[in-house]
């Protein structure tokens, strides 16, 4: 099965997105990540978001910290016992097992990674490589190819790992083949923005005009523009995206909510 066969549609011009990621959740629900209660964190944030008036949620990766199925199970469990109402998406990170995404996906998580509305869509990249770097295989490059140009709507891009340095300690692990996937985008002439985790703080990018935007983890952040590894708790966030469609035109407009902890 292709990556892109599954597709979720909207019947609308415009859409409302919250984009979470990084939640790095463990089995047990007090777990502690560099000191954080990362399914505290979690709940907060998704308690936010279900008072917006969002369409769907999009999860970022690294879902797990542990590593462990049960943490999965928390995953769904919280997103469950929330107000939240709409989808949810995902895409992998460097942390998550695909096998245990697709066991949690089905009913409110949604296995799509094909979003459609009217006159934009939304497409789901892998990125998750062999080690904790990003890597897309030459077959999903160009599976993106042909999705990208199968229609004349914009797309905008969601994917874990950063494309571009971001001039800090994480970009030994970041999208190794990047440039490669932005120039696809680009070369394209329908692609509207890019959206990515892993990189646990806020980031505003361009490559050839096209707009790339690095949402903070609903975890834990890291220190911006620094060798060292440096974890500061800054509260849980998340990402607002609103998508609008008019006529030839799509608007991509986005902010990072901040709850301080």
């Amino acid at each position: 099965m292709a990556w892109f066969d599954g597709s979720y549609t909207f019947d609308k011009s415009s859409l409302c997105i919250a984009h979470i990621t990084d939640s790095h959740l463990f089995a047990d629900k007090s777990g502690k990540y560099f000191d954080i209660n990362t399914a505290a964190h979690f709940e907060q944030a998704l308690a936010h978001i279900a008072d917006q008036p969002i369409d769907c949620i999009i999860f970022g990766g690294d879902l797990t910290q542990d590593h462990s199925f049960e943490s999965y199970l928390l995953f769904s469990e919280l997103i469950n016992v929330s107000d939240i109402t709409c989808p949810v998406f995902w895409v992998p990170g460097n942390h998550d097992e695909l096998a245990m995404l697709n066991r949690i996906s089905g009913g409110q998580i949604s296995p799509a990674k094909h979003i459609i509305a009217n006159g934009v869509e939304l497409l789901l990249v892998n990125s998750k490589g062999p080690t904790p770097a990003g890597w897309v295989t030459g077959a999903h490059l160009d599976e993106i190819t042909d999705v990208l140009v199968d229609s004349n709507n914009s797309k905008v891009i969601f994917c874990h790992h950063n494309p571009l340095p971001i001039n800090g300690y994480l970009d030994k692990h970041l999208l190794e083949n990047g440039p490669q996937l932005l120039n696809i985008l680009v070369n394209s002439n329908n692609t509207s923005a890019l959206f990515h985790g892993h990189v646990h703080n806020d980031y505003q990018q361009s490559f050839r005009g096209l707009p790339i935007y690095a949402t903070p983890a609903s975890s834990i952040q890291f220190v911006k523009h620094t060798s060292q590894w440096e974890q500061k708790n800054a509260g849980p966030a998340y990402r607002i995206i609103n998508i609008n469609s008019k006529k030839d035109k799509v608007e991509v407009k986005t902010e990072v909510v901040w709850l301080n902890a």
